[in-house]
């Protein structure tokens, strides 16, 4: 196992956080402050058409979600509450059947108020993207579901 992989089996505990995640079966694939990257494997269950058997529109709008929010944790020394106040999202392609797509980000700006985050979806590289999207996030007053101690250095 590579550093970056090792990283990300430490955040492991923290895709289960949230249940919507959870469900779609979201996992940190690797971890770099400079790239981060969640991962869903194909399931029939997340099957959009029936017909073309690729994968619902929604799964790739929930990684990339969860991914831009990761990329935000990774730079951040603490934990804020956040909420997604603009994502926009390009749909380049659909997604190959039978194949688990990664989605990665990078949070290029943090302020006191907001983050903005930019990535894509891909199956092999980024350079080949389903989707492309930027994101800006706000923190919010919210109590802390995780605390600073938990966090993976």
């Amino acid at each position: 196992m590579n550093p970056e992989e090792e990283f990300a089996q430490r955040w492991r505990k923290f895709a289960d956080v949230s249940p919507y995640n959870r469900e779609l079966g979201l996992l940190p694939h690797s971890v770099r402050p400079d790239w981060c990257v969640l991962k869903v494997d194909y399931k029939d269950g997340l099957v959009g058409d029936p017909n073309t058997r690729v994968l619902h529109g929604g799964v790739i709008t929930a990684l990339l979600d969860a991914a831009f929010g990761f990329s935000i944790f990774v730079k951040m020394p603490q934990f804020r509450p956040m909420a997604t106040l603009d994502l926009r999202i390009d749909y380049l392609r659909p997604a190959t059947p039978d194949k688990a797509v990664l989605g990665g980000a990078v949070c290029y700006k943090l302020t006191p108020d907001l983050a903005f985050v930019r990535g894509c979806a891909y199956h092999e590289s980024p350079d080949d993207p389903i989707a492309t999207a930027v994101g800006i996030y706000m923190f919010t007053s919210g109590s802390t579901v995780i605390q600073n101690e938990e966090r993976p250095r």
